[in-house]
């Protein structure tokens, strides 16, 4: 079954095309313009766009120029009249499917459609097998189930199949490092080696060196030759992260490397040719750095032939759970039980923002696991820029003539409870940690961290005390 969203501004076709592509077991979205499809286009990813060339509102062309920019994997078939011919043989050059010239038997377009299916099918069992036996030696991996991340794995696919210069972007922590690497072990290069290079901790002066390599006594602290990253990546991947951050006169060489497929060490005239396929990434905007002259356009457009942006992790609050798991899993100790997260602790993480995005949610369960010493993960053990009140605290509508009501976060709620909670079992104890740990169903241990969090000092019993207790 495949999800196809068919566009045609003719009532009667449209009706029609639909009836029988879901009779034939499809699922099927139908716009009457190009305004709407482009619409759809926005909120979900199909596998077939059956799109008329002259449209109202945005012609079938730009539309389908926009799926392969946005969505590479989708299959477009376009209908257009006779005349029009010579545009769809164009698109045909460009990526598209097939055209079919109106009017046209309804029965070649079904036969196309069912052609598409079995492709893909094939597709995909091809692809579950190279993946399987790529990830048996593979640590790599980029979790989520959500429409962005799904988006992003459609396309590691589709682009590690080709050498296409790719440019990864995204906020800082989204995963870029990894997604090169996917694309890597998924490429027919995967037996070669993948070499990151992060351009932002380069030395300005010696980013050209690092890059290209240099001859002995090149430049001052040269004492021996070295091969640079191109050359150390031969046959394989070469990841530059935070492209953007290069200088400008290492931009026009790094242009010429693309262009020519030859560095030129610092020191020598002599071209050494290196085959090296070419992934970016960077968390700038780099139209916006063109424009302040910081970036050159030429370089942009040469490592951006097929780009693949990532979602912060704001934009796929689904895929927090998985992520938890995944780095509980990751970072417990062998053979230890997975522990557990309490209903504090995750309020306060489902309600950060996360401008660190998937790296500042590793780093944080990793502090909370250390601290909670492989127990039941609370809200104390979260690191405290996560806990703490940022001051914008959500407000609720307050009733006619009467004051704004301060809604706390909910985590804050929680933690005031408990605290107060703990107070009362405390005194109904008289003051003894262990009769209060029992009352509570809870270990010493983990009512000791909760008293020294809250600062709440009780009497301190003998190990008599305790024991009778």
């Amino acid at each position: 079954m495949l999800e196809i969203l068919l566009i045609d501004d003719e009532p009667e076709l449209r009706e029609l095309l639909r009836e029988q592509l879901a009779e034939a077991g499809h699922r099927v979205r139908v716009a009457v313009d190009g305004a709407e499809g482009a619409e759809h286009l926005e909120r979900q990813v199909f596998d077939v766009v059956i799109c008329d060339v002259r449209l109202p509102k945005a012609d079938g062309l730009s539309l389908f120029r926009r799926i392969r920019k946005d969505s590479p994997l989708t299959d477009v078939i376009l209908m257009t009249a006779y005349s029009e011919v010579g545009q769809a043989v164009s698109a045909l050059k460009e990526g598209a499917y097939d055209y079919l010239t109106k009017p046209f038997d309804i029965d070649e377009l079904l036969l196309q459609v069912r052609h598409i299916d079995e492709n893909r099918m094939l597709r995909r069992e091809l692809e579950n097998v190279r993946g399987e036996l790529s990830d048996r030696g593979s640590q790599t991996q980029l979790v989520g189930e959500s429409p962005g991340i799904r988006r992003v794995h459609d396309m590691i696919r589709m682009v590690a199949q080709s050498d296409a210069p790719t440019l990864v972007t995204g906020e800082s922590g989204t995963g870029k490092e990894v997604v090169g690497r996917l694309i890597h072990e998924r490429s027919s290069r995967r037996d070669k080696p993948f070499v990151a290079v992060n351009c932002g901790a380069l030395a300005e002066n010696l980013v050209e060196a690092e890059l290209f390599g240099h001859e002995r006594g090149a430049f001052t602290g040269a004492v021996k030759k070295r091969d640079g990253r191109f050359k150390a990546a031969h046959g394989g991947t070469l990841l530059l992260d935070e492209i953007a951050e290069l200088p400008l006169p290492a931009q026009a060489k790094l242009l010429r490397v693309l262009q020519e497929g030859v560095v030129e060490p610092l020191g020598t005239n002599t071209p050494v040719r290196v085959d090296v396929r070419i992934i970016s990434a960077t968390h700038r905007n780099l139209p916006e750095r063109i424009k302040m002259g910081a970036f050159r356009e030429d370089l942009f457009y040469r490592i951006n032939v097929i780009e693949i942006p990532l979602p912060s992790l704001r934009e796929r609050p689904g895929d927090l759970p998985l992520l938890l798991r995944h780095f509980i899993q990751r970072l417990k100790a062998p053979g230890a039980p997975v522990p557990s997260i309490s209903p504090a602790a995750w309020a306060a993480i489902s309600q950060y923002r996360f401008p660190g995005n998937v790296r500042e949610l590793s780093h944080a369960i990793e502090h909370a696991m250390v601290m909670s010493g492989g127990s039941e993960i609370d809200v104390i053990h979260l690191p405290p820029s996560m806990i703490e009140p940022t001051g914008s605290a959500l407000r609720a509508e307050p009733a006619v003539g009467e004051e704004p009501a301060r809604v706390r976060p909910l985590h804050l709620a929680l933690r005031d409870f408990e605290h107060q909670y703990l107070l009362r079992a405390l005194k109904a104890a008289d003051g003894k940690r262990t009769r209060t740990a029992y009352m509570l169903g809870i270990s010493r241990k983990t009512l000791w961290e909760k008293l020294r969090h809250t600062g709440t000092e009780p009497q301190r019993e003998s190990p008599f005390e305790g024991d009778a207790a």
